[in-house]
């Protein structure tokens, strides 16, 4: 199916993620209606960093993924649904578990059935990594156990879940798919890589968590391609697929890489506030992405170095919207 002149969603559409998916889109010239989650600012989030005589393409509604009305009003008339918002810290599903798992699961039912009321032609639907745990066997394929080692990872299992059960019980022509660590401009200092750039860029000491975990790092750009192209692809329907580089590299190790980029001599420090529970840090991630590449031809093209390249000289540009030192949950 050719994407092009079609109406799509975008839910999740003020986020990180989001806010380059429409950029992506746009680029095509789609047709784009955004749900945001709303606030008294009027605040569009990162969609105020798309030119605005681009923006002023976009249909925005500002709502609430829990909030049934808003969800039907926002799928009503469009073809083609990208399912990617949710809440997605880790470390605040710690401190909100409920708020966390009501918005990923009771959300994405509503998004599901919202779909299925008004015929929607596919649905696109955002797992994440998260959802295997720490790998039990590397490369991580998508028939890989599923692990909830998190309030978040739990949530998202379950709204994978939901998205899977629509298939199969309602025939909504739906799809699953589930990007590994995903890294680039517009990322708050809630992730790792932004957290580390910011230190890097404005002191001597960086302070971290846990150095020994491993991550697959994709950079945002090649992860929306895998977006547009999934959407495209009828022989996707019914099916979920890994969207990573297969490549691992350890925080600590990403943090030297930082350093040499940014040509900074920094101390790396444990700050054991960021220390998660033994049993829910997730110790390894490496994904097998050989099915999305088979299915639909998806490839990553931007090396970490590259890519780490772009993202510090966006965040060397935007260090005003960062809050330095301070621990984002």
């Amino acid at each position: 199916m050719e994407l092009k002149s079609k109406k799509v969603l975008v839910t999740g559409a003020g986020g990180f993620v989001g806010s380059h998916l429409v950029e992506r889109l746009l680029e095509e010239g789609y047709t784009i209606r955004c749900l945001i989650r709303y606030n008294s600012r009027n605040d569009q989030g990162l969609l105020q960093d798309i030119p605005s005589d681009k923006r002023s393409q976009l249909e925005i509604i500002a709502g609430d993924l829990r909030d049934v009305d808003c969800v039907q009003k926002a799928v009503k008339g469009v073809e083609i649904v990208f399912h990617l918002g949710s809440l997605i810290a880790i470390p605040y599903s710690y401190i909100h578990p409920r708020e966390v798992i009501d918005t990923n699961i009771m959300g994405t039912l509503n998004v599901m059935t919202a779909s299925r009321d008004h015929d929607v032609v596919k649905v696109i639907h955002t797992s994440t990594s998260e959802v295997y745990g720490s790998a039990l066997q590397v490369p991580i394929d998508e028939n890989h156990p599923l692990q909830g080692q998190s309030p978040y990872s739990a949530s998202k299992i379950g709204a994978d879940k939901i998205a899977e059960s629509f298939f199969s019980s309602y025939s909504l022509p739906v799809m699953i798919i589930r990007p590994f660590n995903i890294y680039g401009p517009r990322q708050s200092a809630r992730a790792v890589i932004p957290t580390i750039i910011t230190q890097a860029l404005t002191g001597k000491e960086i302070f971290l968590g846990d150095l020994s975990p491993t991550r697959d790092f994709t950079y945002v750009k090649d992860t929306v391609e895998a977006f547009a192209q999934i959407a495209e692809c009828d022989e996707a329907i019914g099916r979920t697929f890994n969207i990573g580089s297969g490549f691992e590299i350890s925080i600590g190790e990403i943090a030297e890489i930082i350093s040499r980029i940014t040509k900074s001599e920094i101390k790396i420090i444990k700050d054991e506030q960021r220390i998660r529970p033994e049993k829910s840090e997730v110790q390894r991630l490496l994904a097998d992405s050989t099915l999305a590449q088979k299915t639909f031809g998806w490839i990553p093209k931007t090396p970490l170095k590259k890519g780490l390249g772009y993202t510090i000289d966006w965040i060397s540009e935007n260090l005003h919207r960062y809050k330095i030192g301070h621990y984002i949950v």
